[in-house]
């Protein structure tokens, strides 16, 4: 059994849950791999979870959103230290520019291969909201976030990034896309009749989502559909000014851990980023035949062929969103129609049987390098 070390941000937590890290485990896993995963988080313990998977977590201290950064000072000494104990056929770094991926340079100073792999350029292809954070984000990026990209074996992204930046960066070469994919066998739409659509978002609520974007298209649709539910699922800080403002007519769940059941029921599936990545969220709405409408960004468009497995609009545009959801809302046929062909691109193109075969072929090459 072959062993992969994963660097992480985070693991579980309901703030920052890093689903992609959790995802990858799990496919990894699948594969026939033992993996052992190092990420930030509120205490310093080790928690096995399984005969192949254990994780570490260091003690950080956390700037919330819009940074959304942890700091674990010591990090990568005590990486080091893990590497020369367990010695991993295969060390992966999971997300660029988070605190964990400085572990990059000082791994392969000791001769040691890291691929890095990430949805998303924070600074480059990703935006925070806001200027400050936006500039931080920028000189970050075309600073550390550069040399960490030159220092890595290889990268791989979760979607495809613009071929013209990946030359200026000089690592188109050995730059790989292979999605993080979904197993769409847990999810499925329920077709009872209902009286009245359900509207979702999943996600935390951080400026970058655009919630409030979703909230302010949707919610006055309810005056002319008055059996519109609209709900949003996932953490929320207390308090949080857009439970106080929209409370009366939005269910605001909290996290849940029942998503497939969640989306079974939901008609339309809404992703409103003003900068993704490739959406887990995303994945599992087009899993469970939802009509999915998400903004013209990162990973979204990459998922979704506008017109034919869901809607795209341009991110902030509050009456193109709106008026994505009154047309679904007039046209239950298309709305089927669009989470029917969702569910099919999700089954040929990003379902784990499918993935599986790109990671396992690509481990292989790696470790022939």
């Amino acid at each position: 059994m072959g062993k992969i070390l994963l660097l992480s941000p985070y693991w579980k937590e309901e703030h920052r849950w890093m689903v992609s890290s959790v995802k990858l485990a799990d496919l990894w896993q699948r594969l026939g791999y033992s993996v052992t995963a190092v990420c930030m988080g509120p205490q310093t313990k080790v928690e096995r979870i399984s005969d192949t998977l254990t994780v570490h977590y260091r003690k950080d201290f956390f700037l919330p959103d819009p940074w959304n950064y942890g700091i674990a000072l010591g990090f990568a000494g005590y990486v080091r230290r893990l590497v020369k104990k367990e010695n991993p056929d295969i060390i992966v770094v999971n997300k660029l520019l988070f605190w964990s991926s400085l572990s990059i340079i000082p791994l392969r100073l000791t001769g040691r291969k890291v691929l890095l792999a990430t949805d998303a350029f924070v600074g480059m292809t990703w935006w925070p909201r806001g200027w400050f954070p936006r500039v931080c984000s920028a000189l970050y990026a075309w600073t550390l976030g550069w040399l960490l990209l030159l220092f890595a074996s290889q990268v791989i992204t979760f979607h495809p990034q613009p071929l013209r930046l990946l030359r200026l960066l000089g690592i188109a070469r050995k730059t790989h896309v292979i999605p993080t994919g979904i197993d769409p066998v847990p999810f499925h739409h329920d077709h009872a009749h209902r009286e009245g659509a359900i509207v979702t978002y999943i996600g935390r609520l951080e400026s970058v989502k655009g919630v409030d974007d979703f909230l302010a298209a949707v919610v006055p649709l309810k005056k002319d559909y008055p059996h519109l539910k609209v709900q949003v699922v996932g953490w929320h800080k207390k308090g949080h000014s857009l439970v106080a403002r929209y409370g009366g007519d939005v269910s605001f769940t909290g996290l849940r851990a029942d998503i497939p059941a969640v989306l079974s029921t939901t008609e339309i599936f809404v992703l409103p980023s003003y900068s993704e990545g490739l959406s887990n969220a995303l994945m599992e709405a087009m899993s469970s035949s939802c009509a999915c409408i998400a903004s013209d960004v990162g990973g979204n468009r990459f998922l979704i062929q506008n017109g034919v497995a869901g809607f795209l609009f341009p991110p902030g545009d509050r009456e193109a969103l709106r008026s994505h959801v009154r047309r679904l809302l007039d046209d239950p046929a298309k709305c089927r129609s669009l989470g029917k062909a969702a569910r099919a691109r999700i089954e040929e193109y990003f379902s784990w049987d499918a993935i599986g075969k790109q990671y396992g072929q690509f481990f292989q090459d790696f470790l022939a390098l």
